[in-house]
Protein backbone atom coordinates (compact mmCIF):
# COMPACT_ATOMS: atom_id res chain seq x y z
CA UNK A 1 0.00 0.00 0.00
CA UNK A 2 2.85 2.54 1.07
CA UNK A 3 4.37 1.74 -2.52
CA UNK A 4 1.55 2.58 -4.17
CA UNK A 5 1.05 6.24 -2.26
CA UNK A 6 4.75 6.81 -3.06
CA UNK A 7 3.94 6.14 -6.75
CA UNK A 8 0.74 8.33 -6.81
CA UNK A 9 2.83 11.09 -4.91
CA UNK A 10 5.47 10.50 -7.73
CA UNK A 11 3.60 10.44 -10.88
CA UNK A 12 0.58 12.82 -9.91
CA UNK A 13 2.31 15.72 -8.92
CA UNK A 14 -1.15 17.90 -8.57
CA UNK A 15 -1.68 15.59 -5.55
CA UNK A 16 1.19 16.48 -3.26
CA UNK A 17 0.30 20.00 -2.86
CA UNK A 18 -0.60 20.31 0.50
CA UNK A 19 2.20 17.65 2.47
CA UNK A 20 5.59 17.72 2.64
CA UNK A 21 7.70 14.12 2.42
CA UNK A 22 10.55 13.05 4.03
CA UNK A 23 12.51 11.47 1.27
CA UNK A 24 14.71 9.64 3.02
CA UNK A 25 11.62 7.19 4.48
CA UNK A 26 9.21 8.60 2.21
CA UNK A 27 6.92 9.00 5.48
CA UNK A 28 4.18 11.61 5.32
CA UNK A 29 4.59 14.56 7.68
CA UNK A 30 0.98 15.98 6.98
CA UNK A 31 -1.63 13.94 9.17
CA UNK A 32 -4.87 14.95 7.88
CA UNK A 33 -3.63 15.05 4.32
CA UNK A 34 -2.08 11.23 4.75
CA UNK A 35 -5.01 10.04 5.87
CA UNK A 36 -6.96 10.92 2.23
CA UNK A 37 -4.28 9.34 0.44
CA UNK A 38 -4.58 6.06 2.62
CA UNK A 39 -8.33 6.34 2.05
CA UNK A 40 -7.94 6.77 -1.59
CA UNK A 41 -5.49 4.07 -2.30
CA UNK A 42 -7.36 2.20 -0.10
CA UNK A 43 -11.48 2.34 -2.18
CA UNK A 44 -8.81 2.24 -5.06
CA UNK A 45 -7.43 -1.37 -4.39
CA UNK A 46 -10.64 -2.70 -3.38
CA UNK A 47 -12.24 -1.52 -5.68
CA UNK A 48 -10.03 -3.39 -8.06
CA UNK A 49 -10.08 -6.63 -6.19
CA UNK A 50 -13.87 -6.61 -5.98
CA UNK A 51 -14.38 -6.58 -9.84
CA UNK A 52 -13.17 -10.42 -10.09
CA UNK A 53 -15.79 -13.12 -10.07
CA UNK A 54 -13.99 -16.00 -8.32
CA UNK A 55 -16.19 -19.35 -9.69
CA UNK A 56 -14.38 -21.42 -8.16
CA UNK A 57 -11.68 -22.68 -5.21
CA UNK A 58 -9.72 -25.92 -5.16
CA UNK A 59 -6.80 -27.55 -2.74
CA UNK A 60 -5.37 -30.32 -4.21
CA UNK A 61 -2.02 -32.70 -3.00
CA UNK A 62 0.51 -31.67 -1.21
CA UNK A 63 -0.98 -28.26 -0.26
CA UNK A 64 -1.69 -26.15 -3.25
CA UNK A 65 -4.49 -23.91 -3.70
CA UNK A 66 -6.07 -23.10 -6.65
CA UNK A 67 -8.67 -20.31 -7.28
CA UNK A 68 -10.44 -19.62 -10.65
CA UNK A 69 -11.37 -16.22 -11.31
CA UNK A 70 -12.69 -14.22 -14.56
CA UNK A 71 -11.82 -10.49 -14.22
CA UNK A 72 -12.71 -7.44 -16.56
CA UNK A 73 -9.72 -7.28 -19.67
CA UNK A 74 -6.77 -5.33 -19.63
CA UNK A 75 -3.89 -4.26 -21.89
CA UNK A 76 -1.43 -7.23 -21.50
CA UNK A 77 2.40 -6.29 -22.39
CA UNK A 78 4.11 -6.93 -24.36
CA UNK A 79 0.83 -6.06 -26.67
CA UNK A 80 2.08 -8.17 -29.64
CA UNK A 81 1.65 -11.26 -27.72
CA UNK A 82 -1.97 -11.41 -26.26
CA UNK A 83 -5.14 -10.23 -27.33
CA UNK A 84 -6.06 -6.54 -27.47
CA UNK A 85 -7.80 -5.36 -24.46
CA UNK A 86 -10.49 -3.69 -27.48
CA UNK A 87 -11.05 -7.47 -28.73
CA UNK A 88 -11.36 -9.08 -25.49
CA UNK A 89 -14.97 -10.28 -23.74
CA UNK A 90 -13.05 -11.39 -20.21
CA UNK A 91 -9.72 -11.51 -18.06
CA UNK A 92 -9.50 -15.51 -17.38
CA UNK A 93 -7.27 -16.01 -14.66
CA UNK A 94 -5.73 -18.68 -12.13
CA UNK A 95 -4.39 -18.28 -9.15
CA UNK A 96 -1.97 -21.11 -8.00
CA UNK A 97 -0.14 -20.97 -4.42
CA UNK A 98 0.94 -22.68 -1.81
CA UNK A 99 -1.42 -23.35 0.81
CA UNK A 100 -1.13 -23.21 4.62
CA UNK A 101 -1.29 -26.50 5.40
CA UNK A 102 1.71 -26.90 2.32
CA UNK A 103 5.27 -28.35 2.68
CA UNK A 104 7.53 -27.19 4.79
CA UNK A 105 9.45 -24.72 3.66
CA UNK A 106 6.83 -23.65 0.87
CA UNK A 107 5.97 -19.84 1.37
CA UNK A 108 2.54 -19.59 2.12
CA UNK A 109 0.99 -17.99 -0.98
CA UNK A 110 3.89 -18.06 -2.90
CA UNK A 111 3.50 -18.45 -6.81
CA UNK A 112 4.02 -22.23 -8.37
CA UNK A 113 5.67 -21.73 -11.76
CA UNK A 114 6.29 -24.16 -14.70
CA UNK A 115 2.81 -25.62 -14.77
CA UNK A 116 0.67 -26.46 -17.85
CA UNK A 117 -2.68 -24.35 -17.73
CA UNK A 118 -5.46 -24.81 -20.35
CA UNK A 119 -8.81 -23.94 -20.17
CA UNK A 120 -11.63 -24.69 -22.53
CA UNK A 121 -15.05 -22.55 -22.47
CA UNK A 122 -17.94 -23.63 -23.99
CA UNK A 123 -21.78 -22.44 -24.31
CA UNK A 124 -24.74 -24.35 -24.94
CA UNK A 125 -24.88 -24.23 -28.26
CA UNK A 126 -21.22 -26.16 -28.59
CA UNK A 127 -19.15 -23.26 -29.49
CA UNK A 128 -16.11 -23.41 -27.82
CA UNK A 129 -12.28 -22.20 -27.51
CA UNK A 130 -9.45 -23.54 -25.79
CA UNK A 131 -6.53 -21.30 -24.46
CA UNK A 132 -3.24 -22.03 -22.68
CA UNK A 133 -2.92 -19.62 -19.62
CA UNK A 134 0.80 -18.14 -19.46
CA UNK A 135 2.36 -16.45 -15.99
CA UNK A 136 1.41 -12.60 -15.77
CA UNK A 137 1.72 -10.31 -13.16
CA UNK A 138 0.15 -7.20 -11.98
CA UNK A 139 -0.59 -5.62 -8.43
CA UNK A 140 -3.18 -7.14 -6.80
CA UNK A 141 -2.52 -10.78 -7.64
CA UNK A 142 0.89 -10.66 -8.20
CA UNK A 143 2.17 -13.68 -10.24
CA UNK A 144 -0.54 -15.78 -11.77
CA UNK A 145 -1.85 -17.82 -14.82
CA UNK A 146 -4.24 -15.79 -17.15
CA UNK A 147 -4.86 -14.86 -20.74
CA UNK A 148 -7.28 -12.46 -22.50
CA UNK A 149 -10.03 -14.26 -24.44
CA UNK A 150 -12.55 -13.37 -26.52
CA UNK A 151 -16.13 -15.77 -25.81
CA UNK A 152 -16.98 -17.99 -28.24
CA UNK A 153 -20.85 -16.84 -28.00
CA UNK A 154 -22.79 -14.26 -26.91
CA UNK A 155 -22.09 -12.15 -23.47
CA UNK A 156 -25.78 -13.28 -22.55
CA UNK A 157 -24.87 -17.17 -22.59
CA UNK A 158 -24.50 -19.77 -20.04
CA UNK A 159 -20.79 -20.84 -20.40
CA UNK A 160 -19.44 -23.89 -19.11
CA UNK A 161 -15.41 -24.21 -18.35
CA UNK A 162 -12.81 -27.26 -18.12
CA UNK A 163 -9.53 -26.68 -16.52
CA UNK A 164 -6.33 -28.79 -17.26
CA UNK A 165 -3.31 -27.99 -14.90
CA UNK A 166 -0.74 -30.36 -15.60
CA UNK A 167 3.01 -30.92 -14.26
CA UNK A 168 5.82 -29.02 -15.37
CA UNK A 169 7.81 -31.31 -18.00
CA UNK A 170 11.18 -33.27 -16.52
CA UNK A 171 12.82 -30.62 -18.44
CA UNK A 172 11.38 -27.63 -16.63
CA UNK A 173 11.62 -28.98 -13.23
CA UNK A 174 13.72 -30.77 -11.29
CA UNK A 175 12.71 -32.43 -8.18
CA UNK A 176 15.49 -33.22 -5.10
CA UNK A 177 16.00 -36.51 -3.65
CA UNK A 178 14.54 -35.06 -0.26
CA UNK A 179 11.40 -33.86 -2.22
CA UNK A 180 10.91 -37.24 -4.19
CA UNK A 181 11.16 -39.33 -0.97
CA UNK A 182 8.53 -37.88 1.02
CA UNK A 183 6.08 -36.28 -1.44
CA UNK A 184 7.41 -38.19 -4.79
CA UNK A 185 5.64 -35.61 -7.29
CA UNK A 186 4.54 -31.79 -7.52
CA UNK A 187 1.16 -32.35 -8.39
CA UNK A 188 -0.74 -34.63 -10.63
CA UNK A 189 -3.07 -33.68 -13.45
CA UNK A 190 -6.17 -32.68 -12.63
CA UNK A 191 -8.98 -31.53 -14.73
CA UNK A 192 -11.73 -29.09 -13.40
CA UNK A 193 -15.62 -28.47 -14.70
CA UNK A 194 -17.50 -25.63 -13.56
CA UNK A 195 -21.50 -25.11 -15.51
CA UNK A 196 -23.05 -22.88 -16.16
CA UNK A 197 -21.54 -19.59 -15.52
CA UNK A 198 -22.80 -16.49 -16.71
CA UNK A 199 -19.94 -13.83 -17.84
CA UNK A 200 -21.84 -10.83 -19.43
CA UNK A 201 -21.69 -8.77 -15.93
CA UNK A 202 -17.74 -8.88 -15.88
CA UNK A 203 -17.45 -8.30 -19.62
CA UNK A 204 -19.17 -4.51 -19.34
CA UNK A 205 -16.72 -3.72 -16.48
CA UNK A 206 -13.66 -2.02 -16.90
CA UNK A 207 -10.75 -1.27 -15.07
CA UNK A 208 -10.06 1.92 -15.60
Amino acid sequence: MLQYLKRLTIEKPWLNKQKIIDHSNYKFVNFRTSKFYFLFALIHVLNVSSEEMIFGEEIIYPGIKITFEAAPKDIIYPIENYLAESNTDIHIEMLINWHKDSPEGSPVGGFIPYLNVTATIKNKNGDLITTQLTPHINITDNFHYAQNIKLPGDLSDMYDVSVKISPPSSNDLGIHFDWKEKYEYLLLEKVFNYQDLYFGDIALKSRR
